[in-house]
């Protein structure tokens, strides 16, 4: 089951239906089912907090994922800020609204196996986020 979550912010204006719908044909094009995940949309307050309390990072981020998969069934909290996806918004040029569905399925592809830290990971997973991306606007 997907869940969607605010913390200290308003509820983005997402198509809940289509998003989840989406969330799971991607999940399913790694082999992956969706088990529990939950989105939690918060504010750079809050996920700062959750960076500096859970992974000892001192600085804002877009997404935290927590990753409880097992095997082929994909589960997680992914915090989302969504100042932060604003403001990355604005730097990249892009609308929120797709800045947004780029972070929403960046945790997903977090928890289907995709890093971004190691070299030449960040590539991968733009190029994944962009596929993913363009499955959308087939929807």
């Amino acid at each position: 089951m997907i869940s969607y979550y605010t913390e200290g912010v308003k509820m983005p204006d997402i198509k809940r239906r289509l998003t989840t719908s989406w969330v799971r044909r991607i999940a399913a094009l790694y082999g992956k089912k969706v088990g529990d995940v939950a989105y939690i949309f918060c504010n750079d307050e809050k996920i700062l907090k959750v960076n500096r309390e859970y992974l000892n990072h001192d600085y804002y981020t877009d997404i935290i994922t927590f990753d409880y998969s097992e095997a082929d069934v994909i589960s997680g909290d992914i915090f989302i800020s969504v100042n932060t996806v604003l403001s990355n918004s604005h730097d990249q040029q892009v609308s929120y609204d797709e800045e947004l569905r780029r972070v929403i399925i960046h945790g997903i592809l977090h928890l289907c196996g995709i890093n971004d830290k190691g070299p030449g990971e960040r590539q991968v997973m733009e190029k994944e986020e962009d596929k993913a991306l363009s499955l959308w606007e087939e929807l």
